[in-house]
C-alpha cells in the first residue's frame, strides 16, 4: 500500500460517524461521572452553588474531547499493541499519549479561561500550567489506556469473526465442490447409459451439459444469486434430463414475479430436483411429476421441491445433494432459515399446504428474503 493510499485509508477511518457517536458517548458518558462524583462531593460536604462550575468542568469535555479520542481509536487501530506489533507500536503510542495529555489539559484551561467569564464564575486561574500538565497525566494515562483496552477487545472481535467467516467460505467452497462433482458424475452416467439406445437422445443431453456448465461457471465465485439465474440453470437440468425420458417426465415451476428478483444460494434448486428425478416415480416407474415452487412470505422466501413418488424410509439428508444444502442453508443463514425433507404426507413446513397433503417426497426451504435489486 502506498503512502498516499494509506493516508486515505486512515482519513476514511476518521470520517467514519459511527467512531465519533461511539467517542461522544465514551466521552459523555466520563464527563456525567466526573461530574456526579465531584458535585455530591461539594454537596456533601456542604459547599454551595457548585453545580454551573461543576458542569463547566466535566461536561465541556465531552465536546473538546470527542477528537481527541477518535486520534486515540485510530492510532489504536493502526498501530495494534499485540504480541506480533507492540515493539514497532509502543513508541508511537507513547508519542500520541504525550500529544493526548498536552493537548487535554490545554483545551481545559482554554474552555474555562472563556466560560467561566460568561457564566458569571469570574477570570478562571488553572494554577502553574507546568504543574498542571503533570497533575492531569496520570489520570490521562488511565483513560488513553481504557481506549485501547476498547480498541484491542473490537479487534479481537473482529478477528474472530473474520476468521469465522473465512472458515464459513471454505467449507461453502467445499460443499459446492462436493455437489458439482458429485451432479456431473451422475449426468455423464446418465448420458452413458442412454448412448447406445437412444444417440440422438444422448447428443441432446450432452448439448444441454454443456450449457448448464457454462452457466455454472459464472457462479462458480458466488454464494448467492437471484431466483432467476437459478431458475435458468434449472431449465437446462430439466431440458438435459427430458432428453432422457421425453414426456414420461413433466417438471412444473411456479415462481411468484415478486420473488424471481430473491438471492438464493448458487445451486440450490438442481440437487433438489436431481434427487426427486432419481427417486421419484419417473425413475422407479417410467413416468413422474416434479413440482418447484417459491413464493414470497413477508420478508421470507420460501421454497418447495416435490416429486410424487414413493416417498422414502431412510434417515433425512441421508444423500450429498440434500445434506450438502441443508449445511450451506445452515450456513449462510444460521437460525433464519428453516429446511425440512421427508415424505410429503408428514411435511408440515411446507409454505403450500397442498405440498404437505400427498405423496411422494418434499423438500421445504425458507430464507430471509432480500431483493438483488436493493
Amino acid at each position: 500500500m502506498t503512502s498516499s493510499e494509506k493516508k486515505s485509508e486512515w482519513w476514511a477511518t476518521f470520517r467514519r460517524p459511527a467512531l465519533w457517536l461511539a467517542a461522544f458517548a465514551g466521552a459523555s458518558l466520563v464527563s456525567f461521572l466526573g461530574f456526579w462524583y465531584r458535585y455530591l462531593e461539594d454537596v456533601v460536604i456542604g459547599r454551595h452553588g457548585t453545580f454551573v462550575w461543576r458542569a463547566i468542568d466535566e461536561w465541556t469535555g465531552a465536546v473538546y474531547g470527542t477528537p481527541i479520542v477518535v486520534a486515540t481509536l485510530v492510532v489504536g487501530w493502526y498501530f495494534p499493541l499485540d504480541r506480533a506489533h507492540w515493539r514497532k507500536s509502543l513508541p508511537i503510542h507513547a508519542f500520541a499519549l504525550l500529544c493526548f495529555s498536552v493537548l487535554h489539559t490545554s483545551l481545559n484551561w482554554g474552555a474555562r479561561v472563556v466560560l467561566y467569564p460568561l457564566f458569571g464564575l469570574g477570570a478562571y486561574d488553572y494554577g502553574q500550567m507546568p504543574l498542571r500538565y503533570l497533575m492531569e497525566f496520570p489520570n490521562d494515562v488511565i483513560f488513553y489506556l481504557i481506549n485501547q483496552v476498547v480498541v484491542a477487545t473490537f479487534r479481537y472481535y473482529r478477528t474472530m469473526r473474520d476468521r469465522e467467516l473465512s472458515l464459513a467460505q471454505a467449507e461453502l467452497r467445499n460443499l459446492r465442490l462436493q455437489l458439482q462433482p458429485h451432479f456431473l458424475f451422475n449426468a455423464l452416467n446418465t448420458i452413458s447409459a442412454t448412448m447406445y439406445d437412444d444417440p440422438a437422445a444422448a447428443d441432446a443431453m450432452i448439448a444441454e451439459l454443456s450449457e448448464l456448465l457454462r452457466v455454472s461457471l459464472k457462479t462458480v465465485h458466488t454464494q448467492e444469486v437471484p431466483l432467476r439465474a437459478e431458475l435458468e440453470s434449472l431449465s437446462h437440468y430439466t431440458a438435459l434430463m427430458r432428453a432422457r425420458f421425453g414426456d414420461k417426465l413433466a417438471v412444473a415451476v411456479d415462481v411468484d414475479p415478486g420473488a424471481a428478483d430473491a438471492l438464493v444460494p448458487s445451486l440450490i434448486l438442481q440437487p433438489l430436483v436431481e434427487n426427486a428425478v432419481r427417486h421419484g416415480n419417473v425413475s422407479l416407474l417410467g413416468r413422474g411429476r416434479i413440482d418447484v415452487r417459491a413464493r414470497r412470505n413477508g420478508d421470507q422466501l420460501t421454497i418447495d421441491v416435490l416429486d410424487d413418488g414413493p416417498g422414502t424410509t431412510t434417515p433425512q439428508g441421508k444423500g450429498v445433494g440434500l445434506s450438502a444444502t441443508a449445511e450451506r442453508l445452515r450456513l449462510l443463514y444460521g437460525d433464519a432459515h428453516r429446511f425440512s425433507a421427508g415424505n410429503a404426507s408428514n411435511s408440515t413446513d411446507s409454505a403450500d399446504s397442498t405440498v404437505g397433503g400427498g405423496s411422494g417426497f418434499a423438500v421445504a426451504i425458507a430464507i430471509p428474503f432480500r431483493s438483488c435489486a436493493s
